[in-house]
């Protein structure tokens, strides 16, 4: 593995992109402070350009070299749960560029906490750390932008396959979903906003702060205008190319029934046991708890998506605040596939 981070540290300094783990999902690295590093992720990806990305740290005592005017719940956050799955947007510095930002004056930066990703991180740092010495490696997730995001080594190989120089492969990710995105841009007296829930929840979030985090609609003000742009926040995003539909438990006798005698190959991702339902093409059973769900659902939605379905079923999944990360990629996902398939499967009716 000696060798391996060697070999990443040169092609990352070199301009080249490499992936690795996080705890949350496969991230496609490069050099944050190169942008022409930075616009081959976006074409490896089909990512659009005012799209921004995530930077990633060695730690948090280089958070000033990527942010100006950081308020002391940036430092508070930062103590709680860095390293971990929590992107904090701040006013940009300087000196990071607009490629990376989308545009924008703000910049969203983390710690993660895979060990793998940590010693990456504190090795490029030693090698000068990219250019400018800025040591930040911006990394979304290693898949086609708006496709599934990948848990697994062999998900960034499958999906991008010679367009990375590097695969460093560190086994499944242990959280399985994006990080939480907290924006601490805005001036005092304006709340932090909740961007995109995730594995730190907002109570978690309002112990450390004092002040629960505020939604971006709930939040809005004459004089504060809208939020930033951030990873995750489009309605069609993580989706499969098999079209997909979520329905709740008491209706999935029916319509499971309904698919198969009219022919249809169908699989189903279910939470709970299901007795006495019409038996599908696929079916991925998943723990009936967040935690365990949000950390095998990328894979399961994977492979059915894979298994030559003509539609994918998921079951509802509970409407408790515990399960919010995961409802958002749930209707995210739904929301966006298909769209890639030339016939989509309409059950509307």
């Amino acid at each position: 593995m000696h060798d391996e981070f060697a070999q990443a540290v040169a092609l990352l300094q070199a301009g080249e992109l490499v992936a690795f783990p996080t705890e949350t999902v496969y991230g496609l690295g490069a050099d944050a402070a190169n942008p022409e590093a930075v616009a081959k992720i976006f074409a490896a990806k089909g990512r659009p350009a005012d799209h921004p990305l995530i930077v990633h740290l060695p730690g948090a005592g280089y958070l000033d070299r990527w942010a100006r005017d950081i308020p002391a719940a940036a430092w508070e956050l930062a103590e709680a749960f860095w390293p971990g799955p929590l992107t904090l947007i701040l006013k940009r510095a300087p000196e990071v560029p607009y490629a990376v930002t989308g545009g924008q004056e703000t910049v969203g930066v983390r710690v993660p906490a895979h060990p793998l990703a940590l010693e990456l991180l504190r090795a490029y740092a030693r090698a000068v750390g990219g250019r400018g010495g800025l040591c930040g490696i911006a990394a979304p997730s290693a898949n086609r932008f708006g496709r599934i995001s990948p848990t697994d080594a062999a998900h960034v190989h499958e999906e991008l396959g010679a367009a990375v120089a590097l695969v460093l492969d560190g086994g499944p990710c242990v959280v399985g979903i994006e990080s939480t995105i907290i924006d601490l841009s805005r001036d005092d007296g304006f709340p932090p906003r909740l961007l995109r829930p995730g594995h730190i929840t907002p109570e978690r979030i309002a112990v450390v702060i004092g002040v629960m985090p505020a939604l971006p609609v709930a939040s809005q003000d004459a004089n504060d205008g809208n939020p930033p742009r951030v990873s995750g926040s489009l309605d069609a995003h993580y989706a499969p190319l098999t079209p997909m539909r979520v329905a709740p438990g008491a209706g999935l006798p029916a319509l499971l029934r309904e698919l198969r005698e009219g022919g249809k190959c169908f699989g189903l991702l279910a939470h709970s046991r299901l007795p006495g339902l019409v038996p599908p093409h696929a079916l991925r059973q998943l723990p009936d708890e967040p935690e365990g769900y949000a950390r095998a659902f990328y894979a399961a939605l994977r492979e059915l998506d894979q298994a030559g379905n003509d539609l994918i079923v998921v079951e509802d999944i509970p409407g408790e605040p515990a399960w919010a990360a995961v409802a958002d990629r749930l209707r995210r996902a739904a929301c966006g596939s298909g769209q890639l398939r030339n016939t989509i499967v309409d059950l509307r009716n």
